[in-house]
């Protein structure tokens, strides 16, 4: 009784699936009712060429040899060609209707997946990769509109069809009638089988499995250039090859053990349903006294079975459909039940731009530990503090947390005395500019990369940005300056140069609050002396007043000359200060601090001229000297 009741839930989610999805067709859904209401009358009307020739093969046997006495045979054969024609223009309308609401639901469900998406907190897309996601947004919109715009009408026709056919099977003679039901009983009881129960569980696994494999091949083709540096194949991506095995295992064994036997009958009776009628035939014709009239009757059932396995193959299909809807609808509305930043009801704007962290924790989804452990500190309003410590402690979260990349757990995080999440997103935005260790540059000219931050720039304010974030070098390298379109051309620059292109991004918002994520995570030696120079200008707005910097660092060279200095360690603060005070202190910091200053200098014994060694040792010094402030 639960197994049964377990897949009645799942047969009303496939059947409730269609009604959650023609909601995003919005008023084109009345498109499809009427669409699949053509398709369901040009069934019907398609049985009229059937009982044509079941008139034109009465007459014919009536009159039997005298063929030339069936003087309506012609009439019955434009009766049939009418209804024929008649049939294929209504069906092709419908399909009109269908695809119209079709087109316009896929497109409103992407966009509004896409809008949702950009509302949705930042942090939302580091535990969701971007290949599930666009397999989801797109992929699963595709999925659906091939239901709306064939499935669905083709199931309207399928009922009407079940419905004519039964009707049918009992006007002429039921016997016969009987007989043609054997092979749809059959095909229906196998259909059952294989769509209902553990059908409706493979077909969750399945889209799950579908969108498994596309994430991970999609992390497997970025991952390429590693893959072939060490001369492997795709076995050692061990993610992307588990996900292509357990496809391949889901499939085999839905298609081999379960479906393999039940799909073989089906096909076999649905086939062959013209056999049932013969022992039918045996036995009903010693009693029969019209048997002219009985003749033309089993001509009918033996020419209408053929309908059989069109209709039975629609219901099959249409299961699918409706399998595959259910778990599509289900994979967008979660996207769309993503968290999102909503506007405060009574937004209140910050007195200044100080950041303070007031006992703030922070745990991540399915995480056991808090990322954030009661957390306390302060940022004024024009300082520039640095989070450094141990990898894994929290510096990144914590610094996620101004934005509203998250929201706290427990505590509080504000921005001039208000809550983060009391101040209207947009003015949050407007007030905080980013720089992280991974960004990314869009494939367009290298002034409209850089004119993102703030779309009403003038082409010199780009210029002076990208001057002051000490881009010159790269635009001079460029085949046409700042015009050239990145990615074309060989235009590609490294990882401290597309450092140095997001940090006149943010020279170039202005904004008073500025977040840096190892910034320097990619810089090789010369590029982090350049980085270094843009940090100083990065700290002071255009009118040359501090702005507050919170900046999140692993190479203590860039925080040595910071206001304050947070450490943190595994979620919680392991102390505070100056640089000075820090190493005073003889804690985590000075520790990390001599292990720094070991690594400055360790270096490999030399043959070179002493002008070589010499510039290296003055660059070696320039970053033991480099500050933010």
């Amino acid at each position: 009784m639960e197994e049964r009741t377990a897949e009645d839930a799942q047969t009303g989610n496939a059947t409730g699936s269609v009604g959650r999805l023609l909601a995003f067709a919005g008023p084109r859904r009345a498109l499809t009712y009427l669409g699949c209401a053509l398709a369901a009358v040009s069934m019907i009307v398609s049985f009229g060429p059937y009982v044509c020739i079941w008139f034109a093969a009465r007459d014919l046997i009536a009159v039997a040899p005298d063929w030339k006495e069936a003087t309506s045979i012609a009439v019955y054969g434009w009766w049939a060609l009418g209804f024929a024609i008649a049939s294929i223009a209504l069906y092709f309308a419908g399909l009109m209707c269908t695809h119209l609401a079709a087109f316009r639901c896929a497109s409103n469900m992407r966009k509004r997946a896409t809008e949702h998406l950009m509302h949705t907190s930042l942090g939302y897309f580091d535990n969701h990769a971007s290949g599930a996601l666009r397999r989801v947004v797109d992929g699963c919109a595709l999925e659906t509109e091939g239901l709306l715009a064939h499935k669905l009408p083709d199931t309207a026709g399928s009922i009407a069809m079940i419905i004519g056919m039964l009707t049918l099977f009992f006007i002429f003679d039921w016997r016969l009638g009987v007989a043609c039901l054997v092979p749809v009983a059959v095909s229906l009881a196998c259909m059952f089988y294989m769509m209902g129960g553990r059908g409706m569980d493979f077909m969750t696994r399945y889209m799950e499995s579908l969108v498994k494999m596309n994430k991970t091949g999609t992390e497997y083709v970025r991952g390429i250039p590693v893959v072939k540096v060490f001369q492997q194949t795709v076995h050692s991506f061990r993610a992307f090859h588990d996900a292509i095995e357990e496809f391949t295992v889901l499939a085999q064994d839905y298609a081999v053990k379960w479906c393999q036997t039940p799909q073989s009958l089906s096909l076999t009776v649905i086939s062959a349903a013209a056999v049932f009628l013969v022992p039918v035939a045996v036995l009903a014709v010693p009693g029969e006294h019209d048997i002219a009239r009985f003749a033309a009757n089993f001509a009918f059932y033996a020419i209408f079975s053929a309908v059989i396995p069109t209709a039975m193959t629609r219901v099959m299909f249409m299961s699918e459909a409706f399998q595959s809807a259910a778990d599509a609808v289900n994979r967008v509305e979660g996207v769309l039940a993503a968290p999102v930043i909503e506007p405060p009801d009574n937004p209140r704007a910050p007195k200044d731009n100080s950041i303070r962290f007031d006992d703030a924790s922070f745990t991540y989804e399915g995480a056991d530990e808090p990322a954030l452990d009661h957390v306390s500190f302060d940022v004024p309003a024009g300082a520039t503090v640095a989070l450094v410590g141990p990898s894994g402690g929290g510096k990144t979260t914590a610094a996620s947390l101004v934005p509203r990349f998250w929201d706290v757990s427990a505590g509080s995080v504000t921005v001039g005395g208000v809550d983060v999440r009391d101040v209207d997103p947009a003015d949050l935005m407007e007030r905080v500019a980013f720089v992280f260790q991974a960004n990314r540059l869009f494939s367009q000219s290298i002034l409209e990369n850089v004119r993102a931050a703030r779309p009403d720039a003038t082409r010199d304010e780009v210029l002076a940005a990208l001057e002051a974030a000490q881009c010159g070098d790269i635009l001079e390298k460029l085949p046409q300056g700042v015009d050239t379109v990145y990615g074309t051309d060989g235009a590609h620059l490294s990882g401290g140069e597309v450092q140095r292109l997001m940090l006149a991004r943010a020279i170039l918002k202005d904004a008073p609050i500025v977040v840096l994520d190892e910034a320097t995570a990619f810089a090789d030696p010369e590029n982090e002396v350049k980085i270094q120079a843009a940090f100083k200008r990065l700290a002071r707005s255009r009118d040359g007043a501090p702005r507050t910097v919170l900046m999140v660092a692993h190479r203590l060279s860039t925080v040595r000359n910071a206001d304050k200095i947070v450490v943190l360690d595994q979620g919680r603060v392991a102390e505070q200060g100056t640089h000075e005070e820090l190493l005073a202190a003889k804690g985590l910091y000075a520790r990390m601090w001599a292990d720094y200053e070991r690594s400055v200098s360790w270096r490999i014994t030399s043959t070179g001229s002493a002008t070589e060694r010499d510039e290296a040792e003055a660059q070696r010094a320039a970053l033991a000297e480099g500050s933010v402030a």
